[in-house]
Protein backbone atom coordinates (compact mmCIF):
# COMPACT_ATOMS: atom_id res chain seq x y z
CA UNK A 1 0.00 0.00 0.00
CA UNK A 2 1.36 3.46 -0.84
CA UNK A 3 2.35 5.95 1.86
CA UNK A 4 -0.54 8.23 0.78
CA UNK A 5 -3.09 5.42 1.20
CA UNK A 6 -1.67 4.54 4.63
CA UNK A 7 -2.06 8.18 5.71
CA UNK A 8 -5.71 8.18 4.67
CA UNK A 9 -6.30 4.91 6.52
CA UNK A 10 -4.67 6.22 9.71
CA UNK A 11 -6.76 9.38 9.63
CA UNK A 12 -9.96 7.38 9.19
CA UNK A 13 -8.90 5.06 12.01
CA UNK A 14 -8.11 7.94 14.38
CA UNK A 15 -11.47 9.56 13.61
CA UNK A 16 -13.31 6.27 14.23
CA UNK A 17 -11.50 5.75 17.56
CA UNK A 18 -12.44 9.22 18.79
CA UNK A 19 -16.13 9.14 17.92
CA UNK A 20 -17.29 5.50 17.85
CA UNK A 21 -17.39 2.48 20.17
CA UNK A 22 -14.57 0.06 19.40
CA UNK A 23 -16.77 -2.73 17.97
CA UNK A 24 -18.64 -0.31 15.69
CA UNK A 25 -15.37 1.28 14.58
CA UNK A 26 -14.02 -2.17 13.65
CA UNK A 27 -17.14 -2.92 11.63
CA UNK A 28 -17.10 0.40 9.77
CA UNK A 29 -13.39 0.17 8.97
CA UNK A 30 -13.92 -3.37 7.70
CA UNK A 31 -16.65 -2.13 5.35
CA UNK A 32 -14.53 0.79 4.14
CA UNK A 33 -11.55 -1.46 3.46
CA UNK A 34 -13.73 -3.97 1.60
CA UNK A 35 -15.10 -1.16 -0.55
CA UNK A 36 -11.56 0.09 -1.20
CA UNK A 37 -10.42 -3.41 -2.17
CA UNK A 38 -13.42 -3.69 -4.53
CA UNK A 39 -12.65 -0.37 -6.21
CA UNK A 40 -12.03 -1.68 -9.73
CA UNK A 41 -15.04 -4.01 -9.61
CA UNK A 42 -17.21 -1.20 -8.28
CA UNK A 43 -16.05 1.17 -11.01
CA UNK A 44 -16.85 -1.40 -13.71
CA UNK A 45 -20.28 -2.25 -12.27
CA UNK A 46 -21.06 1.45 -11.95
CA UNK A 47 -20.18 1.95 -15.61
CA UNK A 48 -22.41 -0.98 -16.64
CA UNK A 49 -25.39 0.38 -14.67
CA UNK A 50 -25.04 3.99 -15.84
CA UNK A 51 -24.52 3.13 -19.50
CA UNK A 52 -27.47 0.72 -19.42
CA UNK A 53 -29.68 3.55 -18.20
CA UNK A 54 -28.51 6.46 -20.36
CA UNK A 55 -26.70 5.11 -23.44
CA UNK A 56 -28.50 6.35 -26.61
CA UNK A 57 -29.36 3.77 -29.25
CA UNK A 58 -27.95 5.89 -32.09
CA UNK A 59 -24.67 6.74 -30.34
CA UNK A 60 -21.63 6.71 -32.70
CA UNK A 61 -19.76 4.51 -30.21
CA UNK A 62 -21.32 1.22 -29.16
CA UNK A 63 -21.89 0.76 -25.44
CA UNK A 64 -19.77 -2.41 -25.36
CA UNK A 65 -16.87 -0.56 -27.02
CA UNK A 66 -17.15 2.31 -24.55
CA UNK A 67 -16.92 -0.18 -21.66
CA UNK A 68 -13.69 -1.58 -23.15
CA UNK A 69 -12.15 1.90 -23.41
CA UNK A 70 -13.41 2.79 -19.94
CA UNK A 71 -11.86 -0.36 -18.45
CA UNK A 72 -8.49 0.31 -20.13
CA UNK A 73 -8.41 3.91 -18.91
CA UNK A 74 -9.42 2.84 -15.39
CA UNK A 75 -6.69 0.19 -15.28
CA UNK A 76 -4.11 2.70 -16.48
CA UNK A 77 -5.17 5.17 -13.77
CA UNK A 78 -4.85 2.43 -11.14
CA UNK A 79 -1.23 1.95 -12.16
CA UNK A 80 -0.42 5.66 -12.43
CA UNK A 81 -1.97 6.37 -9.01
CA UNK A 82 -0.24 3.28 -7.55
CA UNK A 83 -3.48 1.66 -6.54
CA UNK A 84 -2.06 -1.47 -8.17
CA UNK A 85 1.50 -2.59 -8.73
CA UNK A 86 2.89 -3.78 -12.05
CA UNK A 87 3.26 -7.28 -10.57
CA UNK A 88 -0.46 -7.31 -9.79
CA UNK A 89 -1.24 -5.96 -13.26
CA UNK A 90 0.54 -8.94 -14.81
CA UNK A 91 -1.60 -11.38 -12.82
CA UNK A 92 -4.73 -9.40 -13.71
CA UNK A 93 -3.74 -9.70 -17.37
CA UNK A 94 -3.60 -13.47 -16.85
CA UNK A 95 -7.13 -13.28 -15.41
CA UNK A 96 -8.24 -11.35 -18.47
CA UNK A 97 -6.82 -13.97 -20.85
CA UNK A 98 -8.26 -16.95 -18.93
CA UNK A 99 -11.64 -15.24 -18.61
CA UNK A 100 -11.82 -14.29 -22.29
CA UNK A 101 -10.90 -17.82 -23.39
CA UNK A 102 -13.70 -19.24 -21.25
CA UNK A 103 -16.12 -16.58 -22.51
CA UNK A 104 -15.39 -17.51 -26.13
CA UNK A 105 -15.96 -21.20 -25.39
CA UNK A 106 -19.16 -20.63 -23.39
CA UNK A 107 -20.54 -18.32 -26.07
CA UNK A 108 -19.83 -20.98 -28.70
CA UNK A 109 -21.60 -23.61 -26.56
CA UNK A 110 -24.64 -21.34 -26.18
CA UNK A 111 -24.37 -20.92 -22.40
CA UNK A 112 -24.87 -17.16 -22.63
CA UNK A 113 -24.64 -14.33 -25.12
CA UNK A 114 -24.07 -10.62 -25.60
CA UNK A 115 -27.07 -9.07 -27.38
CA UNK A 116 -25.63 -5.63 -28.20
CA UNK A 117 -23.42 -4.64 -31.15
CA UNK A 118 -19.78 -3.67 -30.87
CA UNK A 119 -16.52 -3.65 -32.79
CA UNK A 120 -14.11 -4.55 -29.99
CA UNK A 121 -14.96 -8.24 -29.84
CA UNK A 122 -13.17 -11.56 -30.23
CA UNK A 123 -15.29 -14.38 -31.66
CA UNK A 124 -18.41 -12.49 -30.57
CA UNK A 125 -17.18 -11.80 -27.02
CA UNK A 126 -16.79 -8.09 -26.13
CA UNK A 127 -13.37 -7.42 -24.65
CA UNK A 128 -14.76 -5.71 -21.57
CA UNK A 129 -15.97 -9.11 -20.31
CA UNK A 130 -12.38 -10.11 -19.59
CA UNK A 131 -12.07 -7.11 -17.30
CA UNK A 132 -14.97 -8.43 -15.23
CA UNK A 133 -12.89 -11.54 -14.48
CA UNK A 134 -9.85 -9.34 -13.91
CA UNK A 135 -11.78 -7.35 -11.32
CA UNK A 136 -12.01 -10.50 -9.19
CA UNK A 137 -8.23 -10.83 -9.25
CA UNK A 138 -7.86 -7.14 -8.51
CA UNK A 139 -10.13 -7.49 -5.46
CA UNK A 140 -8.22 -10.47 -4.04
CA UNK A 141 -4.80 -8.88 -4.57
CA UNK A 142 -5.87 -5.53 -3.10
CA UNK A 143 -7.62 -7.19 -0.13
CA UNK A 144 -4.45 -9.11 0.75
CA UNK A 145 -2.51 -5.83 0.85
CA UNK A 146 -5.14 -3.65 2.49
CA UNK A 147 -6.03 -6.13 5.25
CA UNK A 148 -2.41 -7.25 5.71
CA UNK A 149 -3.57 -10.84 5.25
CA UNK A 150 -1.63 -13.99 5.88
CA UNK A 151 -2.76 -17.58 5.35
CA UNK A 152 -1.85 -20.08 8.07
CA UNK A 153 -1.86 -23.89 7.76
CA UNK A 154 -1.77 -23.55 4.00
CA UNK A 155 -1.75 -26.82 2.04
CA UNK A 156 1.12 -27.77 -0.30
CA UNK A 157 1.26 -25.13 -3.00
CA UNK A 158 1.44 -27.59 -5.88
CA UNK A 159 -1.81 -29.23 -4.72
CA UNK A 160 -3.63 -25.88 -4.80
CA UNK A 161 -2.44 -25.31 -8.38
CA UNK A 162 -3.55 -28.80 -9.44
CA UNK A 163 -7.00 -28.20 -7.95
CA UNK A 164 -7.28 -24.79 -9.63
CA UNK A 165 -6.37 -26.30 -13.02
CA UNK A 166 -8.94 -29.10 -12.51
CA UNK A 167 -11.65 -26.55 -11.64
CA UNK A 168 -10.85 -24.41 -14.67
CA UNK A 169 -10.81 -27.49 -16.94
CA UNK A 170 -14.22 -28.63 -15.65
CA UNK A 171 -15.81 -25.40 -16.90
CA UNK A 172 -14.96 -26.73 -20.39
CA UNK A 173 -15.12 -30.51 -20.10
CA UNK A 174 -18.52 -30.75 -18.40
CA UNK A 175 -20.11 -30.00 -21.79
CA UNK A 176 -18.73 -33.31 -23.12
CA UNK A 177 -18.17 -35.64 -20.13
CA UNK A 178 -19.29 -35.84 -16.51
CA UNK A 179 -19.69 -32.62 -14.56
CA UNK A 180 -17.61 -33.08 -11.40
CA UNK A 181 -18.24 -29.66 -9.85
CA UNK A 182 -19.65 -31.11 -6.63
CA UNK A 183 -16.59 -33.30 -6.23
CA UNK A 184 -14.41 -30.26 -6.81
CA UNK A 185 -16.36 -28.30 -4.19
CA UNK A 186 -15.75 -31.12 -1.73
CA UNK A 187 -12.06 -31.06 -2.70
CA UNK A 188 -11.80 -27.36 -1.83
CA UNK A 189 -13.17 -28.05 1.63
CA UNK A 190 -10.88 -31.06 2.19
CA UNK A 191 -7.77 -29.26 0.93
CA UNK A 192 -8.36 -25.96 2.74
CA UNK A 193 -10.29 -27.12 5.81
CA UNK A 194 -7.40 -26.19 8.18
CA UNK A 195 -6.43 -22.97 6.37
CA UNK A 196 -7.16 -19.72 8.19
CA UNK A 197 -7.07 -16.19 6.83
CA UNK A 198 -5.66 -13.74 9.38
CA UNK A 199 -6.61 -10.13 8.60
CA UNK A 200 -6.61 -6.74 10.31
CA UNK A 201 -9.65 -4.55 9.61
CA UNK A 202 -8.79 -1.92 12.22
CA UNK A 203 -6.72 -2.66 15.32
CA UNK A 204 -7.30 -6.27 16.31
CA UNK A 205 -6.23 -9.17 14.13
CA UNK A 206 -9.10 -11.52 13.24
CA UNK A 207 -9.28 -14.82 11.42
CA UNK A 208 -11.73 -16.75 9.25
CA UNK A 209 -11.65 -20.18 7.57
CA UNK A 210 -10.59 -19.74 3.95
CA UNK A 211 -13.36 -21.94 2.52
CA UNK A 212 -16.00 -19.94 4.40
CA UNK A 213 -14.48 -16.66 3.19
CA UNK A 214 -14.65 -17.97 -0.38
CA UNK A 215 -18.33 -18.78 0.06
CA UNK A 216 -19.09 -15.27 1.36
CA UNK A 217 -17.15 -13.70 -1.52
CA UNK A 218 -19.03 -15.87 -4.02
CA UNK A 219 -22.31 -14.47 -2.67
CA UNK A 220 -21.18 -10.93 -3.48
CA UNK A 221 -19.97 -12.02 -6.93
CA UNK A 222 -23.32 -13.69 -7.60
CA UNK A 223 -25.14 -10.48 -6.67
CA UNK A 224 -22.77 -8.47 -8.86
CA UNK A 225 -23.38 -10.82 -11.80
CA UNK A 226 -27.10 -10.17 -11.48
CA UNK A 227 -26.43 -6.51 -12.21
CA UNK A 228 -25.21 -7.57 -15.63
CA UNK A 229 -28.19 -9.81 -16.32
CA UNK A 230 -30.78 -7.35 -15.00
CA UNK A 231 -29.34 -4.58 -17.17
CA UNK A 232 -29.29 -6.93 -20.17
CA UNK A 233 -25.52 -6.55 -20.61
CA UNK A 234 -25.30 -10.34 -21.00
CA UNK A 235 -28.07 -12.93 -21.23
CA UNK A 236 -28.07 -16.59 -20.27
CA UNK A 237 -29.55 -19.22 -22.56
CA UNK A 238 -33.33 -19.23 -22.34
CA UNK A 239 -33.47 -16.00 -20.36
CA UNK A 240 -34.95 -12.68 -21.36
CA UNK A 241 -33.86 -9.18 -20.40
CA UNK A 242 -34.12 -8.04 -16.77
CA UNK A 243 -34.03 -11.58 -15.35
CA UNK A 244 -32.15 -12.93 -12.35
CA UNK A 245 -29.33 -15.43 -12.70
CA UNK A 246 -29.91 -19.05 -11.68
CA UNK A 247 -28.84 -19.75 -8.12
CA UNK A 248 -26.71 -22.59 -9.52
CA UNK A 249 -24.26 -19.93 -10.71
CA UNK A 250 -23.38 -19.33 -7.06
CA UNK A 251 -21.51 -22.65 -7.08
CA UNK A 252 -19.70 -21.67 -10.27
CA UNK A 253 -18.48 -18.45 -8.66
CA UNK A 254 -17.38 -20.35 -5.56
CA UNK A 255 -15.19 -22.62 -7.69
CA UNK A 256 -13.93 -19.77 -9.86
CA UNK A 257 -12.77 -17.94 -6.75
CA UNK A 258 -10.28 -20.72 -6.03
CA UNK A 259 -8.94 -20.43 -9.57
CA UNK A 260 -8.58 -16.68 -9.04
CA UNK A 261 -7.00 -17.09 -5.61
CA UNK A 262 -4.43 -19.57 -6.92
CA UNK A 263 -3.39 -17.13 -9.62
CA UNK A 264 -2.99 -14.32 -7.09
CA UNK A 265 -0.82 -16.52 -4.85
CA UNK A 266 1.71 -16.67 -7.69
CA UNK A 267 2.81 -13.18 -6.59
CA UNK A 268 1.86 -13.45 -2.90
CA UNK A 269 3.67 -16.64 -1.94
CA UNK A 270 5.21 -14.85 1.05
CA UNK A 271 1.82 -14.66 2.87
CA UNK A 272 1.30 -18.43 2.71
CA UNK A 273 2.42 -20.33 5.83
CA UNK A 274 2.56 -24.12 6.09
Amino acid sequence: MTKHNLTIERRLGDMARRHLPHALAEFIMFGLKMAWASLFAGVMLGAIIITALVWPENAPLARYDFLVVFALVSQALFLVLRLESWREAKVILLFHICGTVMEIFKLHMGSWGYPEPGLLKIAGVPLFSGFMYASVGSFIARAIRIFDMRFERFPPFWLTIVLAVAIYANFFTHHFVWDVRYGLMAATVLLYWRTRIYFTPFGAQLWMPLAFAAFLASLFLYLAENIGTITGTWLYAGATGFSFTSIAKLGSWYLLLFVSFSQVTLIYRHVLRR
